[in-house]
């Protein structure tokens, strides 16, 4: 027959039940305070983060005082400063000098981009972009004549894409548009915005690259608002810095994929970026180097015409090869301009050297690997592998190597439109 507990013995087991609840439920509350003090610092950085960059409510207060002086003008003036019918909603901005918002206006979704001075900085990027300083809004001058604007504006363009046999179109068009109100005439506050807006690369750009570019729908000062591409960046997904950490990059390049429109749908906008490579060398309007060709600068509409969100990495040949040529260096990697532009250093002069080692078309290709080989019919996935690889070998400038690059761009292209020229894609 089994004996009963003694009084010590229930006593013992009392106090060790006890320990070992005190003992869980401590546990229990440190690992709850020490959630509550990551997730309470991860929001505070977060929170920090934003108040820093995002800062739309200070960019709209400058350009309406401005506005309301009678300093600038603009189409999007009135609704903007008086009528709150353009409202900046989601802010995109990565650096706070560029102002980036989602909105409306009226019925419409836009991009609205507004300009603001920046904090001082070092390195190439200072050469290739000038330090921000706020807009003073002084050119042209009271008394300019509208043929002496129209002269100002080609001299400007001819500085910065050289003297090209379009110039003349290009400046009619920055003239129709500065005419904000459609009367006829360019008021010197018009005027003024519109000098001030041609300062800025990627608003120039707009111009050169129209087609690849989203519509411009108006401006005010050096605020404008640029036509919504829905898609965008090209593909890949946004996961918190946490979960980056831990997913291994074979798995992450594949979850990247996953939301991707069809094959024949990535072919078209594929062929769209190489078009883009092609209208940049030796285009119309010069030679351009793409400098930051990440998918992130890239989109696309619902009808899958490609688009150029990010213009600020596409660079004037020229002018690259001018300012990094001043470039001190004791390294390579002190010759990178954004993330793709890189030249070598001669450690003789130590200064950078002006010939990119990979040309537009290898970076375009590596963007678009992954994106265009996944899903790709059976076919053509070996050809249209093996081209891709030979593209992404190209090496040295496009001048030096013109006829393999040309023959490799028209090889990609003609590849893919053949599979779908027959489908509505096309």
């Amino acid at each position: 027959m089994a004996r009963g507990l003694s009084p010590l013995g229930f006593f013992r087991k009392t106090l060790h039940v006890q320990a070992k609840f005190s003992f869980l439920h401590m546990k229990y509350l440190f690992f709850s305070w020490l959630a509550l003090f990551v997730g309470s610092w991860i929001m505070y950085v977060e929170y920090s983060s934003y108040t820093e960059l995002c800062r739309g409510k200070d960019c709209r207060n400058s350009i309406c005082d401005k506005y309301r002086k009678g300093v600038i003008g603009g189409s999007a003036c009135s609704s903007l400063c008086e009528k709150d019918t353009l409202y900046l909603a989601k802010c995109l901005t990565a650096k706070v000098n560029n102002q980036v918002y989602s909105g409306k206006w009226a019925d419409l979704e836009g991009i609205i981009k507004c300009q603001m001075e920046e904090p001082p900085r070092d390195g190439l990027e200072v050469e290739m972009e000038p330090r921000k300083e706020a807009t003073a809004f002084n050119k042209p001058t009271k008394g300019t004549s509208v043929e002496t604007f129209r002269e100002m504006i080609n001299d400007h363009f001819k500085a910065k894409v050289g003297d090209q046999a379009n110039l003349v179109d290009m400046t009619t068009q920055v003239l129709s548009i500065a005419d904000a109100n459609k009367d006829g005439y360019i008021s010197l506050p018009e005027a003024r915005s519109t000098w001030a807006l041609l300062q800025l690369n990627e608003f120039l750009l707009a111009f050169v690259l129209q087609g690849h570019t989203p519509k411009l729908l108006g401006f005010c000062g050096d605020l404008y608002v640029m036509e919504k591409v829905p898609h965008s960046p090209l593909y890949g997904i946004s996961l918190p810095w946490i979960m980056e950490m831990c997913i291994p990059n074979s798995l992450r390049r594949s979850m990247d994929q996953w939301f991707t429109p069809p094959w024949p749908q990535k072919a078209k906008i594929s062929i769209g970026l190489l078009e883009l490579v092609e209208d940049i060398f030796h285009g119309t309007f010069g030679s351009f180097l793409m400098c930051d060709v990440s998918t992130a600068s890239f989109g696309y509409n619902d009808r899958h015409d490609f688009k150029v969100v990010d213009a600020r990495y596409i660079v004037p040949e020229a002018t690259f090869q001018e300012r990094i040529r001043q470039q001190h260096c004791n390294v390579d990697e002190d010759c990178l301009y954004g993330a793709d532009c890189l030249t070598t250093c001669d450690l003789t002069k130590h200064r950078c050297t002006t010939e990119v080692t990979r040309p537009n078309l290898a970076k375009a290709c590596e963007t678009l690997k992954d994106y265009i080989l996944r899903g790709a019919p059976s076919d053509v996935s070996e050809e249209l592998e093996k081209q891709l690889y030979v593209c992404i070998a190209l090496k040295g400038s496009a001048d030096q190597m013109e006829m393999e690059h040309s023959l490799v761009l028209n090889n990609l292209k003609t590849l893919l439109w053949k599979k779908i020229s027959h489908t509505k894609d096309s």
